[in-house]
């Protein structure tokens, strides 16, 4: 090997060695990068169950959305179920849950695959990260129900012993006393035999006289001769067509006034009244937010049933809760002497429950829509309760 050779093989021999230690850095600078790039996560979908196993689905809630028989479900909000589940071909058990907020924490355990029932859709709900709603199934009001007081034999009367027509009856009187010794005086010396000298005698006859003619009788018993006497009584005949209206027309008023604010007379006339009064609610529904917006005293029962028992009793001036709910229990049992309150409290909205990022969702939802677009919900509703009692 010559000198040049060797000269040229150490010269290929340093390059390559150059090469490799290039290519390791570049390889290294790019190891080190990528563990530096964040990388960005995926959401997680969960899938539907395995097809052939069975849907966990949750039932909570009151008639007349969910209603049990034994073993057996029905109601609104099983109906609806149904109409799913045999569009999309689900095989699904039911499993009863004793409140809504049990059934909320068995999806978000992943206890339940999906909970149906009138599930109120609130703020403080939504903001949980481990479930999710449905499209709303329907939209209720909230109603307040009370006692149904008939007014009293007193309160019926009272309106004839008010201040209105009491005045009217004495001012009545009082012309009647003026018009008659008036009367009396001028008739009392040249009319003796029909108003007689002796004081009250005289005077009874002159009132007398005075009432005929305030009422248009004219009995013509008695009527005044002397040019005095006629000109006092033309004189009254002619007030007595204004007072005899102006009297009339006045207890008329003061009657139908009373009358209506008898019969308007209540307790709660707005959600304002509220304040203070002692409110029967069911835990761990929304009623309890709305009772404390509205600032009352809140009596916490487990069931819609021991809320009733307690404005049945009397502990409670009445008890909030949605109202196709409380108009459902109210016609079972029309014993009870309650009502509902003219005014609703809120607007809630319904819908099914099932856990984060489910495959389900999205098919449901696609249901739901159709059955309200094709009014299936509404003959649903009809079904159970007049429509007018779900809407504003």
């Amino acid at each position: 090997m010559t000198n040049n050779q060797f000269i040229n093989n150490q010269i290929a021999s340093h390059q390559l060695s150059r090469l490799h230690w290039l290519h390791g850095l570049v390889l290294g600078v790019i190891t080190i990068t990528a563990t530096m790039i964040p990388v960005k996560a995926q959401e997680i979908t969960v899938p539907a169950p395995i097809q052939g196993s069975k849907l966990r689905v949750g039932v909570a809630g009151s008639a007349p959305f969910v209603i049990k028989n034994d073993d057996e479900f029905k109601g609104i909000s099983l109906d609806i179920w149904q109409q799913i589940a045999q569009e999309q071909e689900l095989d699904y058990e039911l499993i009863p849950q004793s409140k809504v907020q049990s059934g909320l924490e068995a999806i978000a355990n992943g206890k339940l695959d999906v909970l149906i029932g009138p599930i109120s859709i609130t703020p403080k709900r939504l903001e949980t990260s481990k479930i999710e709603f449905t499209q709303p199934t329907f939209f209720v009001r909230t109603g307040l129900v009370l006692p149904s007081q008939q007014p009293t034999l007193w309160n019926r009367i009272k309106p004839f012993f008010g201040l209105a027509a009491i005045s009217a009856i004495l001012g009545f009187c009082l012309l009647l006393f003026i018009v008659g010794n008036l009367i009396w005086l001028a008739e009392r010396e040249e009319n003796s035999q029909q108003f007689p000298p002796k004081y009250l005698s005289g005077v009874g006859n002159g009132m007398w006289f005075a009432l005929v003619t305030l009422t248009t009788v004219g009995y013509g018993d008695r009527s005044p001769v002397t040019k005095a006497g006629q000109l006092i009584a033309s004189i009254w005949m002619v007030i007595s067509l204004v007072s005899i209206s102006s009297i009339t027309a006045g207890l008329a008023s003061a009657f139908t006034v009373s009358l209506s604010e008898l019969a308007a007379q209540e307790r709660f006339t707005s959600p304002a009244d509220l304040r203070g009064a002692k409110i029967a609610v069911v835990s761990d529904t929304s009623s309890v937010d709305l009772g404390q917006y509205y600032q009352a005293k809140l009596l916490p029962t487990d069931t819609l049933k021991e809320a009733v028992d307690l404005v049945v009793s009397g502990q409670a001036e009445g008890a909030i809760f949605d109202r196709p709910a409380l108009e459902y229990y109210l016609r079972q049992n029309p014993q009870l002497k309650l009502r509902l309150a003219s005014f609703s409290l809120a607007i809630e909205t319904y819908g099914f429950v099932l856990p984060q990022n489910n495959s389900l969702e999205r098919d449901i939802n696609v249901v739901l829509l159709e059955m309200h677009q094709q009014q299936q919900i509404r003959a649903i509703g009809e079904k159970w309760l007049k429509y007018e009692d779900f809407q504003e």
